[in-house]
């Protein structure tokens, strides 16, 4: 299964679900929920953190975040 950390900058993806962790619940009060459609905007250098653009908003995830949430990926 996919994950965030693994899409390319422009790739698109739908969020279907989130690992348990303590942070899965901060991850939810910013909209990373399933069914949610995902875009990469851009990556550090060395992969960390990771830019995605959900609902009009930028949102910085650490690439071990990123790993916790699996996807879709969406057909460009």
């Amino acid at each position: 299964m996919s994950t965030i950390d693994d899409l390319h900058i422009g790739e698109k993806a739908i969020v279907l679900t989130v690992s348990p962790s303590a942070i899965c619940s901060k991850m939810a009060e910013m909209g990373l929920v399933e069914g949610v459609e995902v875009c990469v905007a851009f990556k550090a250098p060395f992969g960390d953190p990771i830019a995605i653009e959900l609902n009009g908003t930028l949102l910085s995830l650490r690439r071990k975040e990123a790993s916790l949430v699996n996807i879709r990926l969406l057909q460009t």
